[in-house]
């Protein structure tokens, strides 16, 4: 649309010469007729124009704050302004009126900023007065906005509250926790969400958003590992590699498990002492656990002379072991020949104990001091390592007989019986997780969900 003022048209600058131009006579010429955009009409520059386009932007300046005090003065199309204006943007609007007006050729901006502290304190102090009487009136509005936002956060809070509903919809309590937690921050949210909607200040909600997004993938980076280990927990809870009491060996660490702990699994080592594994090394460590099957096999070698028969020898041996109390029929015992060495050959026996019963260091050691008086009292000799002296000049040594050497003989004691008792399980380290579990602490291991 274009402003008439005292014969004036003022058009976009773009748009001047392609509409309506006025002539010196002051009769519209025809759009058709106009000059092309970009050009100058050299014959509409005349000094009514001037004075029509000086007094046009004069009536303009005059109704805006900021540029009363600006003088225009025009010649054949220039535009000489001066003058003195408050601020910087008010000397750029200036430059941007005169340059939107039609017929203007240039536009000397010769505009000067006033530093008077008078003309520049006044707006100031007037704009914080408006912004404060903004402010003042906003407060109704702002207080619903807060309290909207507070109900809804106390509606959630009063949700994550019910711990025995949590507990019930989900698998365990450590879950139930991170419901509970992601409860509370939506409901946060939410309420800022609602807040600033009130207020209409939704483009804020976009920046804060924005922002706490970047904030987010920072801390992400900083304690991953912290992220992790809380991950590795929450898997555990749901998995439930083991049991309270367990024996188990978590890469190379052993011990008995006394608890799962949101940030750690802890365990009692066989001499009695806590052990604590972070639950991300536990989620990623391999896990071996002697309590699941209760039967375990141990096997030991035994050597006896190149000379003898090695299957004789593994009969005797294995009658010796089947004899046993402790060591189970099924699986039955078994021997293999390990290996031929310089002076022996190495027997491999196995056998089998229940571990619920039987201490497995006992019988393994039990299991080996009787199949070696076994094979010994059988005429078998646990050959010693023999070594060969080659020496050059045989004539110079003296002639050895060929006797065999003879060892004297040793008194040997009977051997007490062995029965159940010499290889009963040793319950102390049980005893002691059941006394540390009875403590009352937080634990995610829970019986009633399935065991991976």
């Amino acid at each position: 649309m274009a402003l008439s003022l005292a014969g004036l048209s003022v058009f976009p600058a773009s748009t001047a010469h392609a509409q309506t131009l006025t002539d010196p006579t002051g009769t519209a010429a025809d759009a058709a007729d106009a000059p092309e955009a970009g050009t100058i009409d050299i014959a509409s520059l005349t000094d009514q124009s001037d004075r029509a386009t000086e007094a046009g932007l004069r009536q303009i300046y005059s109704k805006i704050d900021g540029l009363a005090g600006v003088e225009v003065a025009v010649q054949s199309g220039v535009v000489r302004l001066s003058g003195t204006v408050i601020n910087q943007a008010d000397r750029e609007q200036a430059l941007a009126i005169a340059q939107r007006i039609a017929g203007v050729v240039t536009v000397e901006n010769g505009i000067e900023r006033s530093l008077e502290v008078d003309s520049n304190l006044s707006p100031a102090l007037s704009s914080l007065n408006d912004d404060f009487r903004g402010l003042i009136r906003g407060l109704p509005l702002f207080g619903v906005a807060v309290l909207a936002a507070l109900l809804i956060a106390a509606a959630g809070y009063v949700l994550a509250a019910q711990r025995r509903l949590w507990v019930w919809v989900t698998p365990n309590a450590f879950l139930a926790e991170l419901v509970m937690g992601a409860i509370k921050v939506v409901a946060i949210i939410a309420g800022l969400i609602i807040a600033l909607q009130i207020l209409d200040a939704t483009a804020l909600l976009g920046l804060v958003l924005g922002s706490a997004g970047i904030i987010g993938i920072a801390l992400g980076f900083a304690v991953r590992d912290t992220v992790d280990n809380y991950v590795s927990s929450l898997m555990l809870s749901l998995r439930q590699p083991f049991r309270a009491n367990d024996h188990v060996i978590i890469d190379t660490l052993e011990g008995h498990v006394i608890r799962l702990t949101s940030r750690a699994t802890v365990l009692m080592t066989l001499d009695g002492n806590h052990l604590r594994i972070p639950n991300a090394t536990v989620f990623k460590a391999n896990i071996l656990n002697f309590t699941r099957n209760p039967q375990r096999r141990f096997e030991f070698d035994l050597g006896v002379d190149s000379a003898d028969d090695p299957l004789a020898a593994m009969r005797v041996g294995l009658d010796a072991m089947r004899a046993l109390p402790f060591v189970l029929d099924e699986p039955r015992s078994h021997a293999i020949i390990q290996a031929v060495g310089d002076s022996s050959i190495v027997l491999r026996f196995f056998a089998w104990v229940d571990q619920q019963e039987t201490d497995y260091m006992k019988g393994r050691s039990l299991a080996i001091q009787a199949a070696k008086s076994a094979l010994e009292e059988a005429g078998y000799e646990l050959p010693e390592p023999i070594y060969r002296i080659r020496v050059e000049d045989f004539a110079k040594l003296p002639k050895a007989g060929n006797a065999k050497r003879v060892r004297p003989e040793k008194p040997t004691p009977a051997a007490p019986p062995i029965d159940d008792e010499h290889a009963a399980r040793d319950r102390t380290i049980e005893q002691l997780v059941s006394e540390e579990r009875g403590a009352g602490e937080k634990d995610l291991l829970d019986t009633r969900r399935p065991i991976e």
